[in-house]
């Protein structure tokens, strides 16, 4: 089985700190290799991995603004199309775009869908669902409107994200500095209910930054910005609970299986895929309402921090992500 494995070109594969499309990119294509079959990853030529790496794109246009993203992008997938033939099935994990080349060859197609983003952008997967395979990472972000060929949830390699057994005393918020996100609300959570709030990730919205997040930095709320490696494991690992108070329909939430994983339980707000990820009372809360999520934080000593670590072993291991995606590259190729 030859696999093409087409990452997004934002940030290197696997990224350096932000980049989670890359991210999960990055570990399937390295668990499939593992496994004895023959991938090749086009992505940026910074990325590393135990593949074979292939491609055209210099570096990511998230770092490099000599990059313009539009014309590199359409560069990266001509370059792969244009050898479709090699492959028995390209894996898409970079977007609609490539969905336009699908028709123009015979090798079939899957694409993982990182988050239905609206409606908007179902003009370049309505009329392509007959040629592409669609992976959905939740139950949560099925469109109505179209077919799927599977639920994969993602997956992550547990040995990267070591038990810590003992709680800090200090709450976590980990994503974009983005309304989506919850930044605000976890600040007043937080605050609300007496501990301090450490902060990682980048500023996607750097007016949301200034009016909602910066005037309540201090001693108690503490913004790091991006970070990754050890320290992104120590932040994950050494905190009291996640805050995960999104204003969205999160499609899945890599962040949250990652503090589970260290035995971190996790609040979040009861949207999209967060009942899929949180089990209510055992692995952290689901809340509704910010009285909600102040009431969790003081009753999150209840959660046992081992119950979180087994429940990302047995539901949301890499392993059990690459199984699921061998089984349907199967079905797809009749094997």
């Amino acid at each position: 089985m030859k696999i093409a494995m087409l990452a997004p070109i934002a940030w290197r594969t696997p990224p350096r700190q932000y980049g989670p499309w890359e991210l999960v990119t990055s570990l399937l294509t390295e668990a499939l290799v593992a496994r004895g079959i023959d991938v090749t990853l086009f992505a940026t030529l910074d990325s590393q991995t135990a593949a074979r790496l292939d491609g055209v794109v210099p570096a990511p246009y998230s770092e490099d603004p000599a990059i313009d993203a539009k014309v590199w992008e359409f560069r990266h997938l001509a370059h792969l199309f244009e050898q479709a033939d090699r492959f028995d099935l390209i894996h898409n994990q970079a977007d609609f775009p490539a969905h336009g080349f699908s028709g123009l060859v015979a090798t079939p197609m899957v694409t993982t869908i990182h988050g239905f983003s609206s409606d908007r952008i179902l003009p370049m997967y309505r009329p392509y669902q007959d040629r592409v395979h669609y992976v959905a990472i939740s139950d949560a972000d099925r469109h109505p409107e179209l077919r799927y060929a599977a639920t994969i949830h993602h997956g992550i390699v547990l040995d990267d994200f070591p038990f810590q057994p003992e709680p800090g005393d200090d709450l976590l918020f980990f994503g974009r500095i983005h309304p989506d996100k919850g930044a605000a609300a976890a600040i007043a959570a937080a605050r609300a209910s007496g501990h301090g709030l450490d902060m990682y990730g980048i500023v996607q919205d750097s007016g949301y930054h200034d009016r909602e997040v910066a005037p309540h930095l201090g001693a108690d709320i503490r913004y790091h910005g991006p970070v990754g490696g050890a320290a992104r494991v120590r932040a994950l690992g050494g905190a009291r609970a996640l805050l995960h108070l999104i204003d969205f329909d999160e499609p899945f939430g890599l962040s949250v299986v990652e503090a589970m994983a260290c035995g971190t339980p996790v609040i979040a707000a009861r949207r999209g895929s967060m009942p899929e990820l949180i089990d209510h009372g055992v692995t952290g809360f689901l809340v509704d309402t910010p009285e909600q999520a102040v009431d969790a934080i003081a009753r999150i000593d209840t959660i046992d921090r081992a119950a979180c670590r087994r429940a990302v072993a047995a539901r949301f291991s890499v392993d059990r992500m690459a199984d699921a995606y061998v089984t349907l590259y199967r079905s797809i190729l009749g094997r």
